[in-house]
């Protein structure tokens, strides 16, 4: 018998064991792909968004509406909304959406760069952090707490924007965080987030960097590096639930180019990968998913990681 690729079952591992999944027991956050075009390509960057690449597609207002009335009717349980890209506020129906996500009595996370896309809607977000107090956050992605390695994932000339953005939000007293990613092999978590420290500090940003999250630290996510499969036995190995791994309380809504409607998805990280696409509705988005793919096993089992605030 022709022995099993990692990865390519999805009830087995290439062992032959029976593979992990994990069941919706409940929507906490329900995410938005707003598209992926943004006005940086990023190295490394895990749904390759960039000024050309509009592969996902920008969502409308009217259909990000339509999900959140769905959400009011039948997912009493939702507590947040989660807006991501691409860069989100490029997408031209972007204030409209968060109205209405704010409106309809959720807390809301944007994940955003702070660069010119979001700078040139300053009034705009002043008026909906006003009218809606304490329900909007503002995720700032700063790959590393120097400028130059900040530069070599982002590119040149990214830092001093981003850095611009950030403390333009904490000074009028929006609630904000940091995402960055542990890419450096030399540096620890614990060295990192003492260094983000200094940096906040520095700048005047009231982030505590020892709250996870305030300052979110990303595993990588190298698809091609090797990682092991997750199996059913894992989580008493690893002493973990199903329950901590993120597909079990958040979906993503996208729209890939060239369909004729949106599509809800297991993973924030897996908006192209057609298996883990659960169909047009959230009433549709439930039940098992199996952990069938590296990002799985490297990002939320063994990184502990979650894109939720």
């Amino acid at each position: 018998m022709t022995a099993l690729l990692k990865f390519s079952d999805p009830q087995v591992t290439a062992t032959g064991e029976r593979r992990a999944t994990v069941v919706l027991k409940g929507l906490k956050t329900l995410w938005f792909n707003t598209g992926t075009l943004c006005n940086l390509a990023c190295t490394g960057c895990y749904i390759d968004s960039s000024p050309l690449n509009d592969a996902l597609v920008y969502l409308d207002r009217t259909e990000v509406q339509a999900y959140l009335d769905e959400a009011a009717e039948t997912r009493p349980e939702l507590e947040e909304i989660g807006f991501t890209g691409g860069e989100p506020f490029m997408n031209p129906d972007v204030l409209g959406m968060l109205h209405d996500a704010l409106s309809g009595g959720w807390r809301v996370l944007v994940l955003t760069n702070a660069m010119r896309p979001m700078q040139r809607l300053k009034a705009p977000l002043l008026d909906l952090h006003r009218r809606f107090p304490q329900r909007l956050t503002i995720r700032v992605s700063l790959d590393h707490h120097t400028k130059e390695l900040h530069e070599e994932v982002r590119g040149s000339r990214s830092w001093d924007p981003a850095i611009e953005g950030l403390r333009w939000l904490a000074a009028e007293g929006f609630d904000i965080a940091v995402a960055s990613r542990l890419l450096w092999v030399d540096e620890s978590e614990a060295a990192a987030r003492n260094a983000f420290g200094r940096l906040f500090t520095t700048l005047g940003l009231p982030i505590n960097a020892s709250d996870p999250s305030r300052l979110v630290l990303f595993p990588e996510m190298d698809a091609d590096a090797d990682t092991p499969e997750i199996t059913e036995a894992c989580w008493g190995i690893l002493k973990k639930s199903p329950q901590s791994v993120m597909c079990s309380s958040s979906r993503m809504v996208v729209k890939r180019r060239g369909s004729e409607r949106a599509s809800v998805v297991a993973c924030t990280l897996l908006p192209y990968a057609k298996e883990f696409d659960l169909g047009p509705t959230l009433a549709g988005a439930g039940g098992a998913i199996a952990l069938n793919h590296p990002h799985c096993s490297r990002f939320c089992v063994l990184g502990g990681a979650s894109c939720s605030a």
